[in-house]
């Protein structure tokens, strides 16, 4: 008989951000047992960008109370990420607002205690960054869009990243920490 935890699932949450999308994509498709949620603006930008997804189960944000998050109740996942993560995403979340898919997410998750891995995507004054159809651009980001990163870092089961290597090593860290018996 295999055990709740054996049968846990990761949420992936990805919003409207093409920032390190393909990098994100490409992470993605060497995991198993995911659960895709799109954003209205993530599922436009997949579009966009002209990019794919490979996994099963894909929830968008198509209801005025985020019909999925009650999945979290069921305790059907052991982690989530939400990458990569818009500033306007990050601004809702340090907030505490929650008025779509993803921000829904993010909010029962932290009430159910599932730990959660945001991959920021404003994280220094200035970057560059992928936009549709193989362009790159500048972009600076505000210094409330940096402070509202910072702030996120403090909050309770939230690890927050600035670059799809460190996602990689966050995720692979939770991951190698379910298969402890230390892991909460």
């Amino acid at each position: 008989m295999s055990t709740k935890q054996e049968n846990q699932r990761l949420a992936w949450a990805l919003t409207g951000s093409g920032h390190y999308l393909r990098e994100c994509l490409d992470i993605i498709a060497t995991l198993q047992d995911v659960d895709l949620f799109l954003s209205r603006a993530a599922a436009e930008i997949l579009q966009q960008y002209g990019y794919k997804h490979d996994v099963g189960r894909v929830f968008q944000d198509k209801t005025a109370s985020s019909v999925p998050v009650g999945l979290f109740y069921e305790g059907l996942y052991h982690g989530v990420v939400i990458a990569p993560t818009s500033s306007n995403t990050i601004a809702k979340m340090v907030c505490g607002i929650s008025d779509n898919l993803i921000t829904n997410i993010y909010a029962q998750a932290g009430k159910c205690r599932v730990p959660t891995i945001v991959f920021a995507c404003d994280t220094d004054t200035e970057l560059e960054s992928e936009a549709p159809r193989d362009n790159r651009v500048k972009v600076y980001p505000r210094r409330m869009d940096l402070a509202n990163v910072e702030t996120l870092k403090t909050f309770e089961a939230t690890i927050v990243v600035e670059d799809a290597v460190q996602l990689e090593s966050a995720l692979k860290a939770h991951l190698a920490c379910l298969k402890t018996t230390s892991c909460s």
